[in-house]
């Protein structure tokens, strides 16, 4: 049998983040000198790198100062983890499904805009390191939706995109699967509406994560 490949984002999909998210995004903004942008608008770029979440946020200002955000958000972000202040839990029912898919010959992978760092704290702190076959993020790819992050997925496992699978909770994570071949699935409970999701390319949109090994039951 050929590999089945599952490859999840992490912001929104696997964990909900977005309160640490936005606060070091204010923090930032702040710390600048400059007005937050409302939580909603930082929800918006949640999955793109940083960088090109700036370029969002910020679209009157210099490219340079664009890196200099998106630097400043680093260190905010940084100092809360420090200050015991991050709180990344899992959605209700992720862990099952991960346990699910293994049991069914599923390789699972992450394609995130998280830094390296920020992922290993994350998957270590659930203790699912070791149940990812394949991590790629921000650090070492191109922002979303350029398929970069998949493409390394499926070359690091061996995987055709025929058989494998995206699943997100952004347009951005949609459109890169697109981008890839995949199979994208979005997810409801994340920071894009479904009708973005599907807008963007989504081929089903998932309600809650017990759904997810059925939908992928479509990989033949």
């Amino acid at each position: 049998m050929s590999i089945r490949l599952a490859i999840f984002d992490c912001d929104g999909t696997l964990v909900d983040s977005q309160g640490n998210i936005c606060e070091a995004m204010e923090r930032a903004f702040t710390d600048a000198g400059l007005e937050p942008p409302p939580r909603s608008a930082t929800r918006r770029v949640v999955g793109l790198s940083l960088v090109e979440a700036m370029q969002v946020l910020l679209p009157r200002a210099h490219p340079d100062e664009h890196v200099t955000m998106a630097d400043a958000y680093k260190a905010a972000f940084f100092a809360l983890r420090a200050g015991g202040e991050v709180h990344e839990p899992l959605y209700e029912g992720i862990s099952e499904t991960i346990d699910t898919l293994e049991g069914s010959g599923w390789l699972l992978g992450v394609a995130t805009g998280k830094s390296d760092r920020g992922l290993a704290h994350v998957l270590a702190k659930h203790d699912l390191t070791h149940r990812f076959a394949t991590l790629h993020t921000a650090d070492r790819h191109p922002s979303k939706p350029h398929p970069s992050m998949i493409e390394a997925c499926l070359a690091d496992t061996g995987a055709e995109a025929a058989r494998a699978a995206i699943i997100g909770d952004t347009s951005f994570d949609m459109a890169m699967g697109k981008a890839a071949g995949v199979l994208a699935v979005g997810v409801a409970w994340g920071y894009h509406e479904a009708d973005e999701l599907v807008s963007a390319g989504a081929d089903i949109v998932a309600e809650h994560p017990d759904e997810l090994a059925g939908i992928l039951e479509r990989i033949a």
